[in-house]
């Protein structure tokens, strides 16, 4: 990859400021594949600058140029589509499979999904004898996290775009392959100069130089409730917008109606699919106490049905965790599960049979899981299953509250009206019903510690947006 020790800034690849390297590692074999270079505060100082250069006229382009361009990237990016999912299966390890499908699919959703917001959405609206205009809201700096990259860069881009931004992005320095490809892409589809920028690094150096930075006047960020803390500390200086998605430990309420079979099953998969390493994950299943024994059989023979192994191998439903850091926090967080006193149901540490070599993790379950064990409290970011009894639905839904996050909430009945009833009581940002179909148009993000703000469809959008009041202006 020819581009990936240069960064994008002001319409060009250009060399870096310093001479930092980064080897890029593949979790499947622990050996580096490639390498990136690693920005610093120059290299930032000189991104933001192109980027308030351009904000000067593109912030003025009409929405209709801009969702023009939108449209072209949607075209330049299915161009491009089976190299940027080879390149996350690659970084991540995920299963071709799931690497083509939803990991470059979402991508491509997001960008359809906006172009349908883009259709209807309100620019601007007269109100008495005032007009209410939205318009962008600055220089945007966008950090994006490792595990859904690409989602994260589009929803995330694309919005911010279409509103009239300019931006640095600062993709995650684990998977930073695909958006070197995004950031070609853009350049393909004719991105002005200095409208976006693509700069390198990690979060204590790049990161917090574009958290902090004078000439940034908002910052996206996606990740852990650690770094956003640390994000929303050193923007508030300059009073920032700062719009986060945090983590999560979400709940599965599975109601004592529903077909036990299917909603166990279909619930291990959610919270093992991506190897577990997604914020939203059903991470906790509340299941009646009186069905206990039946919810651990399914599980059991939920996780046995999943192979894990290379992303390149045929069969593999579940890749590795990403990194040896995270494979070292899993394996922690299991002992853990185990030394509270949890059933351990399936899995457990260590890697599975015949892998001796890359962050692979056994697809573990636990039951008699209390509310107050480390495992249904922690984002534990893996393939680790928390099973927790309740006696009634009060009961379920004060278990499935009691947690400092609040970003998604699944509910599983065969009576709609009430898993509709349940569903208003969760405090999440998403609640989803029966395993439905996924939804780029409808809102993301969290309530509590798990976040601020909506990305997503006109969410999304409004987030890059500021709303100005012209009074008089209908006199």
């Amino acid at each position: 990859m020819t581009n990936a020790l240069k960064f994008y800034i002001d319409g060009a690849w250009v060399a870096p400021a310093g001479d930092a390297r980064l080897a890029v590692i593949d979790p499947c074999t622990e050996a580096p594949f490639a390498e990136i270079a690693l920005g610093d505060a120059r290299d930032v100082d000189r991104a933001v600058a192109a980027a308030r250069r351009a904000f000067e006229t593109f912030s003025l382009t009409d929405p209709a140029e801009r969702i023009a361009l939108v449209r072209r990237i949607l075209d330049a990016y299915l161009a491009r589509y089976d190299d940027i999912a080879e390149a996350i299966s690659r970084e991540i390890g995920a299963p071709r499979p799931f690497a083509h499908e939803w990991q470059a699919g979402l991508g491509r959703r997001h960008l359809e999904e906006l172009l349908r917001t883009c259709e209807t959405f309100a620019w601007q609206r007269n109100k008495g004898t005032s007009l209410v205009r939205h318009e962008p809201v600055g220089v945007v700096a966008l950090i994006t996290p490792w595990n859904w990259p690409m989602n994260q860069i589009v929803c995330k881009v694309a919005p911010a775009l279409a509103a009239g931004c300019t931006m640095v992005l600062k993709p995650s320095e684990v998977s930073p392959l695909n958006a070197v490809i995004f950031a070609e892409v853009l350049d393909a589809a004719g991105a002005p100069p200095g409208v976006f920028n693509l700069v390198q690094g990690d979060g204590p150096t790049v990161g917090a130089a574009l958290c902090s930075h004078p000439g940034i006047d908002m910052v996206s960020f996606t990740g852990s409730t650690r770094a956003g803390v640390q994000i929303a500390t050193m923007a508030a200086p300059s009073v920032k917008r700062v719009h986060q998605e945090l983590g999560g430990k979400s709940a599965n309420l599975l109601l004592d109606d529903v077909d036990f079979g299917l909603a166990v099953t279909k619930g291990v998969n959610s919270c093992f699919s991506n190897s577990g390493q997604s914020c939203n994950a059903p991470t906790r299943m509340l299941v009646p106490a009186s069905r206990r024994e039946e919810a651990i059989e399914i599980a059991r023979r939920a996780a046995a049905a999943h192979r894990v192994g290379p992303a390149d191998a045929a069969g593999t439903t579940m890749g590795p965790v990403v990194s040896q850091v995270q494979f070292e926090r899993v394996q922690r967080l299991i002992a853990m599960g185990i030394e509270e006193g949890a059933t351990l149901v399936a899995g457990g540490l260590g890697r599975p049979e015949g892998l001796e070599r890359g962050y692979y993790v056994r697809p573990t379950v636990f039951a008699d899981v209390r509310p107050e064990m480390t495992i249904a409290r922690e984002e534990i970011f893996g393939p680790v299953l928390a099973i927790l009894p309740y006696r009634d639905e009060e009961d379920a839904i004060a278990i499935a509250n009691d947690s400092p996050y609040g970003l998604a909430a699944y509910v599983q009945s065969s009576d709609l009206e009430r898993a509709r009833r349940v569903a208003f009581r969760l405090r999440a940002g998403s609640v989803y019903l029966n395993y439905p179909a996924w939804d780029p148009g409808s809102p993301f993000g969290g309530y509590k510690q798990s976040g601020n703000g909506r990305e997503y469809g006109e969410w999304g959008l409004e987030a890059f947006l500021e709303v100005k009041g012209i009074v008089g202006y209908g006199h």
